[in-house]
């Protein structure tokens, strides 16, 4: 057995790849060069060309788990995965474990068809519906937070659990190695509600400075997606709903659910690990 691991440098497939080398399990990572840390092998892969698609397979053909991080900055992933998890059933893949997001159902946007998809063909399969990573503050918001001392969203003063990569990480391992496959969803989250209000407190608190939370108008956060992230319109504009459901208690939601695997890693424990990446 040997698990891929796409997007295998990405902040979630590498945490889950070092998990599984520890652990002693065979894993193939993939890179849209080939190139992959030490002490990993890697492949060239790239979901917008398809003739890399065999890559993996050609080096190990004993591939029979995927974690799939579909292409990124896509409204629908689809119609890029499917003909590699075609690929993948034929070269005797057994099992797809999908990373999607916390407020993307079955047969909704982004990954939310390729849930739906592997539904359908009857595959063994587990879709992680993390919700808002703590790491976003080291990378959509860390300029915002050094240059401007601000937090920008058009949450108001929704709250929601924001997840680990290594609590993720956690239950894609789980996901692929479970005796037993999932064939369902659930929902990754941290084991704590902040709205962002209380994220710019904690945040103050550890950085021995004033950081606010700056309450965007929709359109305010269009520009900062489409040009600072350079997201599409339509894509950027999917992204903003989501995060205004925040508002009505769309997170708060999914903290109650009792389809939910609950991480480890605190909020504030992340702040104080990397507090230096927001010094000024």
């Amino acid at each position: 057995m040997t698990i891929l691991i796409t997007g295998g440098t990405g902040k979630t497939g590498l945490k889950l790849a070092h998990l599984l080398n520890k652990a002693g399990y065979p894993i193939l990572l993939t890179s849209r060069k080939g190139e992959v840390p030490h002490p990993f092998k890697g492949v060239k892969f790239d979901w917008l060309d398809p003739s890399t698609f065999t890559n993996p397979f050609d080096v190990d053909a004993a591939i029979d788990r995927v974690y799939v991080v579909g292409p990124v900055g896509l409204l629908d992933m689809l119609p890029h995965v499917k003909p590699f998890i075609d690929l993948a059933v034929t070269k005797g893949v057994k099992r797809f474990v999908v990373l999607g997001a916390s407020p993307i159902p079955k047969g909704g946007p982004v990954a939310g068809k390729v849930h739906e998809y592997l539904e359908e063909i009857g595959v063994d399969y587990a879709v992680l519906r993390a919700t808002w990573f703590m790491e976003n503050f080291s990378t959509s918001f860390v300029t915002s937070i050094r240059v401007h001392n601000e937090i920008g969203s058009v949450a108001k003063d929704g709250r929601l659990a924001f997840v680990s990569v290594d609590d993720i990480a956690k239950a894609a391992s789980d996901a692929l190695l479970d005796e037993k496959s999932w064939n369902t969803d659930r929902y990754i989250l941290g084991p704590e509600l902040f709205s962002y209000d209380e994220v710019a407190a904690l945040l103050s608190e550890v950085l021995g400075r004033k950081i606010t939370h700056r309450r965007l108008t929709e359109d305010e956060s269009l520009f900062i997606w489409t040009s600072d992230a350079r997201l599409t319109v339509e894509l950027a504009k999917t992204v903003i709903k989501m995060e205004a459901e925040i508002a009505n208690g769309a997170e708060v939601a999914v903290f109650e659910s009792d389809n939910k695997i609950v991480g480890k890693k605190h909020l504030r424990e992340f702040f104080e690990t990397n507090r230096e990446l927001w010094a000024i």
